[in-house]
């Protein structure tokens, strides 16, 4: 008799996953080629998760804004054509042949533009026409006397306080009534909607949705269709640690550095109660997305930002967490750390056996497959600057180079570190022919 779900081990609910991945029976290919081709490139990844030899290395890209500036267009186009935007990333797998490789991601630009949202600036909007990149806008958007009411009434607290303070097409928002049990006669509950203001803000959520929903069906057409064409993609199921959730979008990096020091046992409060919803966010798409890998990108846990004292109260407890309790759900965690972590290697070897894929963006990558290596598979190596100005013998050797130093015993995914937006094109095939000339195994 097959176990239940809920019986079943961590490696157990992986090979369901592996196999549901591998099988791809929801994938409508374009010929029988393309499934062998989907099959060959999942097989790859698949081992090089589980820390055994695949037939060679795999290897992975992060497009960004790539597939527009190759056409010739931009990335702002990519935000309000999103016609243009499958377009381009079609053109781009149909020319580029990688093993895996990020699900096009750009953020819907009209659905900024009518919600006035002011937490990212991007293309037009505080970034130049021809930008290729977001960027973030960091504020302490919640003070530092607001723990209690985040910790105790979160949603009311997003509701009333923190949209009205990032988005000023809701700023209304702020008139509506506490969410409380006196709502049992809501009464009062319904009085600002008689608000135009509030109307307005209302009616304007109508029309974001809108353009959401283009965005998202567009998204999943253009990612079903880079399946059919035989490449599987990753990206579609992602989260953050709860440390980051805090910095990055309430108290920003210089308010929650201040916090580990002003009001420590608040921020570690608020931490413990968002990990959970970080865990709920990385499992959010797990039965609609054939792959298993769920992207962690990391901002604010580097060498740079904490000491390895401060990395292990603060930023190490809610990561693992979130990574074991991913992995307990058979599924594999894909942190990315970003910035530098040749500090933290001996803390982030400490996860189950074959549990994770890190993937480090600057990092002694020799010493991070001897100590992270030899617990867990490791991914990175190639540099965007790599990418957008070396040789095409300067890849090639870099390609040698990281095969010795990582290749042996498998555990290893070839990756770029950063999206490859500047990237030259002829360096790409260069670093695709060199990945299947070298690294096999």
């Amino acid at each position: 008799m097959d176990k239940k779900w809920e019986e079943m081990t961590p490696e157990e609910k992986r090979e369901v996953r592996f196999r549901r991945w591998l099988d791809a029976e929801s994938i409508q290919f374009v010929s029988s080629e393309a499934k062998k081709r989907y099959q060959e490139r999942v097989t790859r990844i698949i081992k090089a998760i589980k820390m055994e030899e695949p037939d060679r290395i795999p290897l992975n890209l992060a497009p960004g804004a790539f597939p527009a500036i190759y056409r010739g267009g931009t990335l702002k186009e990519h935000m309000y054509d999103f016609q243009k935007m499958k377009d381009d990333f079609i053109s781009f797998h149909q020319e580029y042949d990688m093993d895996f490789a990020m699900a096009p991601l750009a953020w819907p630009g009209k659905l900024f533009d009518i919600l006035d949202f002011k937490l990212m600036k991007w293309p037009g909007h505080g970034v130049p026409e021809d930008g290729t990149f977001f960027q973030y806008v960091e504020d302490a958007y919640m003070k530092e006397e607001e723990y209690d009411e985040l910790i105790n009434n979160t949603y009311d607290f997003y509701t009333r306080k923190m949209l009205p303070r990032i988005t000023g097409t809701l700023e209304p928002l702020q008139y509506l009534g506490a969410f409380n049990p006196a709502f049992f006669v809501p009464v009062g509950f319904v009085a600002p909607f008689a608000r135009p203001d509030v109307q307005n803000a209302f009616q304007q959520l109508v029309k974001a949705s809108e353009v959401f929903m283009e965005w998202d069906m567009t998204i999943g057409e253009t990612v079903q269709q880079i399946h059919s064409m035989g490449f599987p993609t990753w990206g579609s199921s992602l989260t953050i640690t709860a440390y980051d959730m805090i910095g990055d979008f309430l108290r920003g990096t210089r308010g929650i550095m201040l916090d580990m020091y002003r009001c420590p046992d608040k921020l570690l409060e608020a931490i413990d109660k968002f990990t959970l919803q970080t865990i709920e966010l990385g499992l959010r798409n797990v039965e609609t997305d054939l792959c298993p890998v769920i992207f962690i990108p990391l901002h604010k846990g580097s060498d740079t930002w904490m000491s390895n004292e401060q990395f292990k109260k603060f930023y190490w407890p809610c990561l693992k967490t979130l990574m074991v309790a991913l992995y307990k759900e058979g599924l594999v965690p894909f942190p990315l750390a970003e910035s530098t972590y040749n500090k933290r290697l001996e803390i982030i070897a400490d996860v189950p056996h074959g549990s994770t894929m890190w993937w480090f963006e600057d990092i002694d990558i020799k010493r991070a497959k001897e100590i992270v290596g030899k617990n867990t598979s490791i991914a990175g190596g190639i540099t965007a600057s790599l990418l957008s100005a070396g040789s095409k013998q300067e890849v090639e050797d870099c390609v040698k180079q990281l095969v010795e130093d990582c290749g042996k015993d498998g555990g290893y995914m070839m990756s770029v570190t950063a999206s490859i937006e500047q990237a030259v094109p002829e360096n790409l095939h260069t670093l695709m022919e060199a990945v299947k000339e070298y690294g096999t195994y």
